[in-house]
Parts: C-alpha cells; structure tokens; sequence
C-alpha cells in the first residue's frame, strides 16, 4: 500500500478545521462521481488527490507534464514531480497530452485556481492591472485556457477577497461562460470548444455553481461564514440559492487525510 493511501492508524474524533481546509474538503466532495480530471497547479492538487482517497476512488488524474491517468504514491510537489507517473495509464509528451487526450475528449473534468474570477466564471491568472504595465505579472495560462476550453466541465478553487472575485477581470486567461451562458454558447460551437464550461466554484467561504444565465450562484456556505462576509468580499451582488445550504464539517478522516497524510507541513492549508 503507497504511503498516500495509507497515512496513520486510529480515527481521531473530529478536530477543530481552517478556512483553507473547508476549501479543500468541499472541494474535494465535488469530485464525487468523476472519472478524469485534469489537475491545475497549487490547490487543485490537494484537492484532488483528496477526492481519489475518499469520495472518488477510480478518479485518474492527468497533469500537464504528460502524466494520464495518473495515481501518485504522495502528493506531488509540482507537475514535474516523478511520482505522477505512478500507476499512470500513460506518460506522454506535452504534444501528445494537449492534442490527444484533452482535445481528444477524454477529460471530465479541469480543476483550475485563479488569482481574479468575474460573475460568469471567466479567469485572471496573467496580470493583475494593465497588461503592458502591470501591478503584478502572475505565471499566466500554462495549460489553463486550454483545459478551461476542452474538459466536459470546469472546476475552481480559489480564496475569496474583494481582490479576486472582481466585477471585471483584469486580463481573460481563461473562458468560461464569457458574457453569459447563450454568447458563450454560441462562441463554443463556432469555435469548435469541447467543454460546457466552468460547474463549480469553492472558496474558503462558500459553494457556487453556475445557473441557467451562466451566471455563478451561492449555494452553499461552509460553517462560520456569513452572507455578509460572501457580499463583502464579491465586487457583484451575488445570487443566491433558495434555501441556502450549510457545508457539512470535514469529517474525521478528511481532516487526518489532510493534516497527516497529504500535507503534514501545511503547505496549502497555512
């Protein structure tokens, strides 16, 4: 058994949780289901890798290095990290991922972070201000627009702030239902675009999925956040589901997962 499945013995009763690991627990809940998924950098990792040890044991991973299907023995530090090829269906080039694989139909599900979201679930991970003359330059599109563009579905996690759920996004990196769900639907086909586009997002205070306008909706708040807490760091008036929901706490062994297994020295939850 690799040392990811395994972990520490015994069942803890349940400890107190961060924001961050709500996030990543609802998160990963979301992947209930899923078969394969296309693993962005940073948060998505772990929260992915959650979902293969609790809710979605059968979900094969796919990183942008070349890894499909991929089943890693620990967390992996990054997409260039040896033990994504554990147990992969196949490790191939770059080329061969993009055009094959992902244009080719075979991923579910794009599981993205972002530095800015608008309404529409359309992301910033190039530039925060002027492109030419920015306040801050980020990493850019790796393999975002693409995923964002050809998996069935799109998946987020992001931290919420007045700073990253903004009225309008600096630079589009990534599609998602562009001005609303009919242009994007329009736009999709012209363009010959696989995916339907972006179906969650989970932040460190609530739950959206999108509705029939293409617009995101609240769904969900995890325990301790507030409406007005969601309203105070959103540059729109959100919609909101009704009857609004209440996050189920981590469980027992979601939390062990996180805290002994998978990210002992709190990387992603710190």
């Amino acid at each position: 058994m690799s040392a990811l499945a395994a972990g520490a013995s015994g069942a803890p009763n349940p400890p107190a949780f961060s924001k961050s690991e709500m996030m990543i627990v609802a998160a990963a809940r979301e992947l209930a289901g899923q078969r394969v998924c296309f693993v962005g950098v940073g948060l998505p990792n772990i929260a992915v890798n959650l979902a293969r040890l609790t809710v979605a044991p059968e979900l094969e991973l796919v990183y942008e290095s070349g890894a499909f299907g991929a089943q890693p023995a620990r967390l992996p530090l990054s997409i260039g990290d040896p033990t994504i090829v554990t147990g992969a269906t196949a490790a191939v080039s770059m080329f061969e991922l993009f055009s094959f694989y992902l244009q080719g139909g075979l991923v579910d599900v794009g599981f993205l972070g972002a530095a800015q979201i608008d309404r529409f679930g359309n992301i910033n991970s190039t530039v925060i201000g002027d492109y030419d003359h920015p306040k801050t330059r980020l990493p850019g599109s790796g393999g975002a627009c693409e995923i964002a563009i050809n998996a069935r579905q799109v998946f987020v996690i992001m931290r919420q702030s007045k700073r990253s759920f903004v009225e309008h996004i600096d630079f589009r990196t990534s599609p998602g239902n562009l001005g609303g769900a009919e242009t994007a639907a329009r736009i999709r086909k012209e363009q010959g675009w696989l995916g339907r586009g972006p179906s969650v997002v989970v932040t460190d205070l609530a739950i959206y999925h999108f509705d029939e306008s293409g617009e995101m909706r609240l769904d969900s708040l995890h325990p301790g956040a507030t409406l007005d807490q969601v309203r105070e760091t959103m540059g729109w008036q959100p919609k909101i589901a009704e009857p609004l929901a209440t996050t189920p706490d981590p469980t027992a062994e979601e939390m062990r997962l996180i805290r002994e297994v998978l990210d002992p020295e709190g990387a992603y939850t710190k």
